[in-house]
């Protein structure tokens, strides 16, 4: 009969269903019926958010769980902590810029934003700017950027890590002028930065290309600033005390 069953559900697409129905407590027909549906949604649902965050190459595993929100983080006047963590930037297809010296939290707060969106079920990629960068000379040099497009057209929300940490080449900064431009209004980007907007010169060395950038990122975006020394030195120092 188990046999069966599996067979059964097999059919009808329930991947869950003839593994957990043994252990369903029920009082009624109904409540059982009720439970089992909604345990198999809750199992596809925790499934799911498990390939999306295979998919979205995270470097760690830290969450919003793990983040210590403190008094270095400067939220603009139209945004709480609540406002930000509901996510609602996704669906508004708006930004969030983290601006801070390295060491602050920045990558954490996004990551933990981005683990959290992929458990909504939201499509995200993380990538390492200057990674990103590498990816698409090589996608160029191969003929693969139409490709690359294709690949992003579903993806909800982009996580820009470590804008200004390393300069990029003239081609290099156009490609990443481009991408980024045809994200505007059509999905988020997170981008994380130890820079001033002031100072993105030092990455995309025309200027005009720097303005338009910036004026595209800022146009729908909320703007964190993080304050104060950094989390991994004050941890590295209390260790040696």
């Amino acid at each position: 009969m188990k046999q069966d069953i599996k067979e059964l559900c097999k059919s009808l697409r329930l991947a869950y269903v003839a593994d957990v129905y043994e252990q369903i407590p029920f009082e009624t027909p109904e409540q059982f019926l009720y439970r089992l549906l909604k345990e198999e949604i809750r199992l596809r649902e925790k499934a799911r958010a498990i390939r999306l965050i295979k998919k979205a190459k995270f470097l760690d595993k830290k969450s919003l769980h793990d983040y210590e929100w403190t008094e270095q983080l400067r939220f603009p006047p139209h945004l709480t902590k609540e406002d930000l963590c509901s996510l609602q930037f996704i669906e508004n297809r708006e930004n969030v810029v983290l601006v801070g010296s390295p060491g602050t939290g920045k990558t954490h707060l996004a990551t933990g934003l981005g683990r959290k969106a992929c458990e909504l079920g939201y499509e995200v990629r993380f990538y390492r700017v200057a990674h990103l960068v590498e990816e698409l000379e090589q996608a160029l040099r191969n003929n693969r950027l139409s490709a690359f497009r294709k690949r992003m057209e579903k993806v909800d929300l982009v996580i820009l890590d470590e804008m200004g940490y390393l300069p990029f080449s003239k081609e290099g900064a156009e490609l990443l002028f481009q991408i980024i431009s045809e994200f505007y209004e059509q999905k988020s980007v997170i981008i994380t930065s130890n820079l001033e907007f002031s100072q993105w010169n030092r990455i995309f060395t025309d200027s005009r290309l720097t303005a338009a950038l910036v004026d595209r990122l800022i146009h729908h975006a909320h703007i964190i600033s993080f304050h104060g020394e950094s989390y991994r030195l004050s941890h590295a120092l209390s260790k040696r005390n």
